[in-house]
């Protein structure tokens, strides 16, 4: 383990929306916000960031001249409650099936909400990244955060367990990686780890297949994974 999930951050060009629709939506309530940032807890134990970015170019999923890099996979427990109660928030119906409907937010990012009647509760089931290799991004994953492979299938995986902020991985054919900081390829989301020494496990995560990128602040780095999704190492 080179360091532990922190807060995974969705980009959007309207901070304040966003945050009061996942409020409205899941129970996620406000612990930090400024100009330029939100941070949310979910009743789960996740913390969720909505990073302002002007320039945000929201996919269109399923367009695939405007893929998604990532969605949240929210359970509900009435699916078509659920879903009316997102619409009526702002959300925009992209896809019905029948355990599992698609939605996109009011920043454009995709979300599922997936039927779970034994728990009352509006709860995150994880975060899906989308990945041109799910089992080499799955790995890379386990061995950053410490988390154990869970599951590995054909063009899917997971790392965590179920009920644990598990991450999952699902492989797509003509997969696009984000470009950042090109904003001809912005990203949509990433996520912040949080270690001790940064310098200490540099290495040890650009070993792994990371790459630097050319940015950081007082208590920050970033870098790429091997699938070219930014992620920043941060510490206290």
């Amino acid at each position: 383990m080179i360091g532990t999930l922190r807060t995974v951050v969705l980009d959007a060009p309207d901070i304040k929306t966003l945050s009061a629709f996942y409020a409205d939506l899941a129970g996620w309530t406000e612990r930090y916000a400024d100009d330029e940032w939100v941070t949310m807890g979910t009743p789960d134990g996740w913390r969720v960031g909505f990073q302002l970015a002007p320039d945000h170019v929201p996919p269109r999923w399923p367009d695939p001249d405007r893929p998604q890099q990532a969605h949240l996979d929210l359970r509900v427990p009435d699916l078509e409650a659920g879903t009316d109660r997102a619409l009526g928030l702002g959300a925009t119906l992209l896809r019905r099936n029948e355990t599992w409907h698609t939605l996109a937010d009011p920043a454009g990012h995709p979300f599922d909400l997936c039927r779970n009647a034994g728990n009352p509760a509006t709860t995150l089931a994880g975060v899906m990244l989308d990945c041109p290799d799910a089992k080499v991004l799955s790995a890379f994953y386990a061995e950053l955060l410490g988390k154990p492979v869970t599951y590995e299938g054909e063009g899917a995986a997971m790392i965590g367990e179920d009920g644990a902020q598990p991450l999952l991985f699902q492989q797509v054919a003509d997969y696009r990686p984000p470009r950042w900081p090109d904003p001809a390829a912005p990203q949509q989301f990433h996520l912040d780890v949080t270690v001790d020494d940064v310098d200490a496990v540099e290495p040890a995560a650009l070993g792994l297949g990371a790459t630097r990128l050319p940015a950081g602040g007082e208590n920050w780095r970033v870098y790429a994974d091997p699938a070219g999704k930014p992620f920043c190492l941060c510490w206290d």
